[in-house]
């Protein structure tokens, strides 16, 4: 073994370094090779900071600055002017950046101010034409917040508060027709009593204006003997005004006396809760107090339509209890919003956690994580990255009836409608967050330390939502995770070589990568000079897909940058590339159940493929015109060919290897194929793909669907027409496919 390698080894096994290769990297501000160029975020148009929005008409509660920033300039950056508005938007925008980050103004008014007097000192007067017809496009004001520690619960509050408000008015106005109704009711009663009636009241109700006109004794006799009396019962009278008394004292939607929500929030019950214990206690110091309020609505109900019988609803009514308490009683009501930090989130907390999910309150739970590796491994045994994170949302989904949303702060804003679908969902929903504001990141601000997580499967975006259909292809859901079909998503890193001549690599980001950003966990890495880079160094990607005892023949690397983006190779230790297996793994089981190289529909669709294949073989494999034109093989009723060519009717054919396929199964329906052509690719009665007629197009079209397929089941075989064009790029774009 070569002296370098030697050294290599010896790290990578034992995490020692050896020789004068190697060299520490603690201290020197390391970071991932692709998040080098991402160093002041002030500069870069994203998805951060947000504008809280409140009562938006179109139902939006927070939008992206930079959104807002495109909306505008749609509609004033037009004629000849149009590109002068967007570079002095620009300018305003990254302004407005730079004064959020420096702890200026909260408000958007406030931070525009501040960003339009700083840009306009120098008295340019196309600039100051530029922001003032920008102003006047802003029709929009609100809190903003960058991606922080504060982020998940200041944006999740504002979701909570957008829905609960919007059902309070809805339940709010209810009441408060009922209470208006039952009022008529007494009032029309009292009119019509003898009372009523006398000399006093006649002459009181007229006022002193007329009362020389009227003879009121004439009148009294009048209306009491033409009137008949219709008097409330004494015990109906006592049941409606015990209504108005319930439902005028009721604390879950109190009336404002302004319209300042402080105010509302002072005069009735808090709904937020920083403990699911303390919730847990709220919730059932209110239960006698909910059965109360929703009872009384339900028979207010009746009084007002006249259909009351006591003979029949006051024993039903009287038995009125929690068990009958359901979700449709429940779902008038304000949902408990809870948030828990994992820093202090302790054994009985976890208990009242599962005990709330599992008993099915109307609990929205978010559960931030700001540390997501510690401790560091090595130090108390193993500590695997998210594992504990992950066992929350896991669990929860063992339950079943609860709405879940793991996420990063970094893709908060992309998952806004998923958000609102769990605030608005009946029942407990779950939201575990990682804000990437721990201080095991270093230097990387939160929104990159949460997107390196994302990146690095170390946590994954998923969502599970059991009101979204009666299956988990329709429950569970990967959709914003970065190449979901692949172990680790793969960029594109371009650099300059010491040649000055410009290069690029694909680049895939692991789990190793994201654990270089921890300062914690540079022990764990060396760094290797330039000169002894050589072909026994390996990138961690490929190292983790092999299995090798013993004495490696070659050491994996990653690619870091330091704060003068020179990029370096450093070596890893071994316990690295298993944690990196074991994360790996942990997204592949993910992958299973988001219905991605699912193993079990593998072994379905090779098991009828063998046994298709041998019917073929045996001259037994007959298709019918019909059957062709379902998608359907007459063995196996109801499983759409995965090969792309139908023989014509009463006719057997052997799919022959170089044939295009769809694996059918697996097709996630996303019409990208259709798309392309629609007379080669249709749906069989599964709404899954298959190939219908392989004349109807060509090898490109064969090519691009097999590029565009978000699952990654098309697989476009050899080129059948030798003097299609451009055959020899198309072979190339085939290669990962066929």
């Amino acid at each position: 073994m070569e002296p370098d390698l030697r050294d290599h080894v010896a790290f990578y096994l034992t995490g020692k370094m050896s020789g004068s290769g190697l060299g520490s990297i603690e201290g020197l501000g390391f970071r991932p090779a692709m998040l080098a160029r991402f160093r002041d975020l002030t500069t870069i148009r994203y998805d951060y900071p947000l504008v809280l929005i409140d009562d938006a008409a179109d139902g939006a509660f927070a939008v992206s600055l930079s959104g807002l920033f495109d909306d505008m300039l749609s509609e004033v950056a037009q004629g000849v002017d149009a590109e002068r508005m967007r570079h002095h938007a620009v300018r305003l925008e990254c302004e407005i950046r730079k004064g959020l980050a420096a702890g200026a103004g909260r408000t958007l008014s406030t931070l525009w101010d501040q960003a339009e007097q700083s840009l306009v000192n120098g008295g340019d007067s196309l600039l100051e034409e530029s922001l003032a017809r920008l102003r006047a496009s802003l029709r929009v004001d609100g809190h903003v917040f960058g991606c922080d520690r504060n982020l998940p619960a200041v944006l999740f509050t504002h979701a909570w508060r957008t829905v609960q408000e919007k059902k309070a008015r809805r339940t709010r106005g209810l009441i408060d027709r009922l209470i208006l109704k039952l009022s008529e009711i007494l009032r029309a009663d009292d009119a019509n009593s003898a009372d009523a009636l006398t000399p006093e009241h006649l002459r009181a109700c007229v006022g002193r204006g007329f009362a020389d006109e009227f003879d009121f004794e004439a009148l009294s006799r009048l209306l009491t003997t033409s009137k008949p009396m219709v008097a409330l019962s004494d015990s109906r009278r006592a049941r409606i005004q015990r209504l108005l008394s319930t439902l005028e004292s009721q604390a879950f939607f109190p009336a404002p006396a302004a319209s300042d929500r402080a105010e509302t929030e002072r005069t009735g019950y808090s709904f937020f809760f920083r403990s699911c214990a303390d919730a847990l206690d709220a919730y059932r110091e209110r239960l006698p107090h909910m059965i109360e309020t929703a009872t009384a609505m339900a028979v207010a109900e009746l009084e007002v339509d006249g259909s009351y019988r006591e003979g029949v609803h006051d024993a039903m009514f009287e038995a009125f209890g929690a068990d009958e308490f359901g979700p449709a009683e429940l779902a008038q009501f304000p949902d408990y919003l809870v948030h828990i930090d994992t820093i202090a989130m302790t054994a009985a907390e976890s208990v009242s956690l599962t005990e709330v999910l599992s008993a099915d309150l109307p609990m929205k739970i978010l559960v931030q994580i700001d540390d997501l590796v510690a401790p560091p491994l090595g130090t108390n045994g193993h500590g695997s990255p998210g594992a504990r994170a992950r066992q929350i949302a896991h669990a929860a989904i063992g339950i079943g009836g609860v709405f879940i949303l793991q996420a990063t702060s970094s893709h908060l804003y992309r998952l806004r409608d998923k958000i609102l679908r769990g605030q608005a969902f009946d029942g407990p929903a779950l939201f575990s967050i990682y804000s990437g504001a721990g201080s095991s990141t270093g230097d990387l601000p939160p929104y990159l330390a949460s997107a390196a997580a994302l990146e690095s499967r170390a946590f994954p975006v998923f969502t599970f939502d059991p009101s979204a259909g009666p299956d988990w292809a329709s429950r569970f859901s990967l959709e914003f995770n970065p190449q979901a079909d692949r172990d680790w998503p793969a960029h594109d890193l371009v650099y300059e070589e010491e040649s000055l001549q410009r290069a690029s690599a694909d680049v895939a980001f692991t789990l190793v990568d994201f654990l270089a950003c921890d300062p914690r966990y540079d022990r764990f890495f060396a760094r290797v000079p330039k000169e002894k880079w050589n072909g026994t160094m390996i990138p961690v990607a490929d190292c983790v897909t092999k299995d090798h005892e013993g004495l490696p023949d070659k050491v994996p690397y990653v690619l870091l940058a330091d704060t003068d983006n020179d990029l370096h190779r450093v070596i890893v230790v071994k316990k690295l590339i298993r944690e990196a297996r074991r994360c790996r793994d942990h997204w592949r089981s993910l992958q299973e159940l988001g219905g991605i190289h699912n193993s079990h529909a593998e072994r379905l669709v090779a098991q009828e493929r063998e046994a298709w294949e041998k019917r073929a073989q045996s001259g037994t494999e007959v298709r019918t015109a019909e059957q062709a034109t379902a998608g359907e093989i007459s063995p196996a009723p109801g499983l759409a060919p995965d090969a792309v060519s139908l023989a014509p009717a009463g006719q057997a054919e052997t799919k022959r290897s170089d044939d295009p396929y769809i694996e059918t199964p697996r097709c996630s329906s996303c019409n990208e194929c259709i798309k392309i052509n629609d007379r080669m690719f249709k749906y069989d009665r599964n709404k899954q793909a298959y190939i219908a007629d392989i004349e109807a197009g060509t090898y490109a079209q064969l090519v691009q669907a097999s590029e565009s397929c978000q699952v990654a089941v098309i697989h476009p075989g050899k080129p059948r027409n030798p003097n299609e064009t451009g055959l020899e790029e198309l072979r190339k774009r085939a290669e990962p496919f066929v």
